[in-house]
């Protein structure tokens, strides 16, 4: 935004030009998807086939999934909900036998949203067990949902000592580090994952500009951030 704002307004014409060149260099790189890939594959917690999952007491689910929709009364899933889709499937197929929801709403204001709750309302509806279903509903972020996660199992689980924490790949190495922190130890299921251990690509991914990468890069300089910021609160 700032070379845009120097190509379009400065009045020295050198900086004017300088500043356009910019924009369009800072354009291809950060819209290019071979780029971005190779810097996220270096920062994702990579994904497991489920059939190589064992299995687990407990599958602990991050909130962050979904936005409250006031007009239809529902939740309005994001790409993030790649952790309950998951995790569902891991319960299907006997790899969890509950599944642990933590999280209320990561927003300053009240938008609505009571995450753990309102998804356990969907899922019982679709007909998994209301008693197969844990949620925790006072956390708003990584560092409490480890927090309050392990005030639940030390209550209603004391004997479990390894669950399986289903979280997004890049969201997954700063999550496993809180919840090592709080001494629950987890095997990491990696959702909606961008690459994979093995370097793949099309074509297109490296030649044509893709502008969701903007908002690729936007959650991947998040976890940076947010990493480094808790590392130095002492959440990790």
């Amino acid at each position: 935004m700032t070379c845009l704002a120097i190509a379009l307004f400065h009045s020295n014409a050198n900086y004017q030009k300088r500043a356009k060149i910019a924009s369009v260099l800072l354009f291809l790189f950060f819209s290019n998807t071979f780029i971005f890939n190779e810097f996220c594959r270096k920062w994702e917690i990579h994904g497991t086939p489920v059939e190589e999952v064992g299995s687990y007491e407990v599958g602990i689910v991050l909130s962050g999934m979904a936005e409250y929709n006031y007009d239809l009364k529902s939740l309005s899933i994001k790409q993030s909900g790649d952790r309950i889709w998951q995790a569902i499937t891991l319960y299907k197929q006997h790899k969890i036998k509950k599944i642990l929801i933590t999280g209320k709403s990561g927003y300053i204001t009240d938008r609505g949203l009571d995450e753990a709750k309102q998804f356990k309302e969907v899922l019982v509806s679709w007909g998994i067990p209301s008693n197969d279903i844990i949620t925790e509903t006072i956390s708003k972020n990584t560092h409490e949902n480890a927090l309050e996660t392990k005030k639940v199992l030390n209550t209603s689980y004391p004997h479990v000592d390894t669950c399986l924490l289903i979280t997004s790949a890049t969201h997954m190495r700063r999550s496993l580090g809180c919840f090592a922190k709080q001494e629950i130890i987890c095997i990491p299921f990696s959702t909606n994952l961008h690459t994979g251990p093995k370097r793949s690509f099309y074509w297109d991914q490296v030649l044509i500009p893709n502008v969701d990468n903007f908002s690729a890069w936007n959650e991947l300089i998040k976890e940076w951030f947010g990493y480094v910021t808790y590392k130095i609160a002492g959440y990790l």
